[in-house]
């Protein structure tokens, strides 16, 4: 303890030198914050973690509590998984696109859907005009999905789709097209998105209420552990609850209560923690506070596997690792002098891998604009490349572990994040939270505090509320042609005259009658699939069993 005494005095010393200094030569502002608002302070020395256990709390990386990762070597053995969002206007199109990716050294693929896709219509459907292709590719049969990965075989990549409420018939498609290159279901490796919860808090693109959801959900998770074992059967998402205004801890605290959710409803369905729970990842957002980012992975590591070993038994130590992808964040990209947020992306990008991610994407400097060019989704890919290889951040583990500031930062985040989750659980769980509107409030308080900070000058965003300039308006933007959604319906209306439609009925049939009783419905949306039923009719039928969630207004 002579030594803690000694630092307490010194820093007593210190700080009666800067009180001197500040009365010379004042500080920027009175206080100091991360950007979700947690005080900083001025010097951060031993003496904020000497109550720390460092094999407890911290540990080595591949080890309970995986604060420092979850892998033995990390970055050393393998990077991560570049990814690059991308998808739009046709599968013809949105597999050029894919091909460009793959030949500029992405590793991985990660699908984009377009709006009547992600909440279960066809291109005919009234509600799709206008829609079709426009934030992502438009996928209405297994044949969009044969031509998607048309010469891409698909047990030499990973792909990641970003689907929710439809994510079984996107799944059953992607088994369907690996069958027809010849490649069976246990060679395959991917994500799903599948969370269907944070739709609910954050998103909006739900289709059914929350019971037969879970029960889609489950149906996948009890699918997959037998036939898909390398797929990730949901990837629980913070990212959108970051994008609707959440801070960091928030972002931590309501993703881990929706995985709580997911677990105890599998569990419900009779499967076994360690039959599934490996399986489970995380998709998390990357904002510019660099120190505060990577302590919140840091932090999201521990909370999640100290749950899962603490409340619910799990014994595998792949049931307790907090596997996540990550993309950058695209709230804080801004349209005017849109070439700044090539540097926020890669500040974001650093801080996750700073953080350990698995996974990464990195959005493009014109995304606040329109979707990305070739030129912009390459430079996006290139930034990984140098954090990568030239940056240094992946020649040791966790260079940040050991930061007085850091490690403060991770515990700070922690504590927040636990007392959200218990107020969580005081309301009855996740579901219960979202349907009482606590979660959602939450997130509309922070939002609305940091808007307030923007307008008021407090918070800086360089080029748009300071250092302005004037700009020529954009050009060279990425635009779908309106063309796409009339060739689109038109394929579509081919497939219906050629196939075999009294097959389609059968199997349709046969998926109605099974969502009314309790079996698995993967193998007969699956089935459905096959027979080249197309997805709004899949997900009609679905409806007329399930019904359609009504979302409440929170004020």
């Amino acid at each position: 303890m002579k030594e803690i005494d000694k630092t307490r005095a010194d820093l007593q010393f210190y700080e009666s030198g800067v009180e001197k200094s500040i009365a010379k030569f004042p500080e920027r502002k009175k206080n100091f914050t991360t950007g979700s608002k947690l005080p900083v302070k001025r010097l951060y020395t031993e003496l904020d973690s000497i109550e720390r256990s460092y094999t407890e709390e911290i540990g080595f990386p591949g080890e309970y509590p995986y604060t420092r990762g979850v892998q033995n070597t990390m970055y050393r053995g393998r990077f991560w998984t570049m990814r690059q969002y991308a998808g739009f206007s046709s599968a013809e199109e949105s597999n050029k696109r894919y091909k460009y990716l793959l030949a500029q050294g992405t590793t991985g693929l990660s699908v984009a859907f377009d709006l009547p896709t992600q909440i279960g219509y066809d291109s005919d459907h009234p509600l799709s005009q206008g829609e079709i292709g426009k934030v992502g590719v438009a996928i209405d049969s297994l044949a969009d999905m044969e031509i998607l990965f048309d010469g891409i075989p698909l047990d030499k990549v990973s792909t990641s789709m970003t689907i929710n409420a439809p994510a079984s018939v996107l799944l059953a498609m992607y088994i369907a097209v690996a069958e027809k290159q010849g490649i069976s279901p246990d060679k395959l490796e991917g994500t799903i998105q599948n969370d269907i919860l944070k739709e609910y808090i954050a998103r909006g693109t739900y289709i059914f209420p929350p019971e037969p959801s879970m029960r889609l959900i489950t149906d996948i998770f009890g699918f997959c552990s037998k036939n898909v074992p390398n797929w990730n059967t949901i990837s629980i998402s913070g990212y959108h609850i970051r994008e609707a205004g959440s801070t960091a801890a928030q972002e931590v605290a309501f993703t881990i209560a929706d995985g709580i959710a997911y677990v105890e409803a599998a569990i419900k369905a009779g499967l076994d923690v360690d039959a599934f729970a490996p399986r489970l990842s995380f998709f998390f957002n990357a904002h510019n506070d660099l120190f505060e980012e990577a302590a919140k992975f840091r932090a999201a590591r521990r909370v999640w596997a100290k749950i899962m070993r603490e409340r619910f038994g799990a014994k595998n130590p792949k049931s307790l690792m907090l596997r996540f992808h990550t993309q950058t964040g695209g709230s804080t990209l801004t349209a005017q002098q849109p070439d700044n947020n090539i540097v926020r992306v890669a500040i974001q990008a650093l801080a996750a891998v700073l953080g350990g991610t698995q996974s990464l994407h990195t959005n493009s400097r014109d995304e606040a604009l329109a979707l990305p060019t070739e030129d912009s989704v390459r430079i996006a890919l290139r930034t990984q490349q140098i954090i990568a290889h030239e940056a240094g951040a992946t020649e040791t583990i966790d260079p940040l572990a050991g930061s007085y500031y850091v490690e403060s930062l991770t515990d700070s985040i922690q504590k927040q994040a636990e007392a959200y989750i218990r107020n969580i659980d005081g309301l009855g769980g996740a579901v219960k939270a979202i349907e009482k509107g606590y979660i959602q409030q939450e997130i509309q308080d922070a939002a609305f505090a940091y808007q307030m900070d923007v307008e008021s000058g407090e918070r800086i965003v360089v080029g748009m509320n300071k250092f302005q300039i004037e700009e020529a308006s954009p050009k060279g933007l990425l635009k779908v042609d309106p063309i796409v959604g009339e060739r689109q319906k038109e394929k579509l209306a081919a497939l219906k005259a050629k196939r075999n439609n009294q097959l389609v009925k059968e199997k349709l049939s046969a998926l109605n009658a099974a969502a009314k009783g309790e079996a698995n419905l993967m193998p007969f949306i699956l089935e459905a699939v096959k027979a080249y039923a197309s997805l709004g009719e899949i997900c009609d039928e679905l409806r007329g069993v399930f019904g359609e969630y009504q979302q409440k207004v929170i004020l």
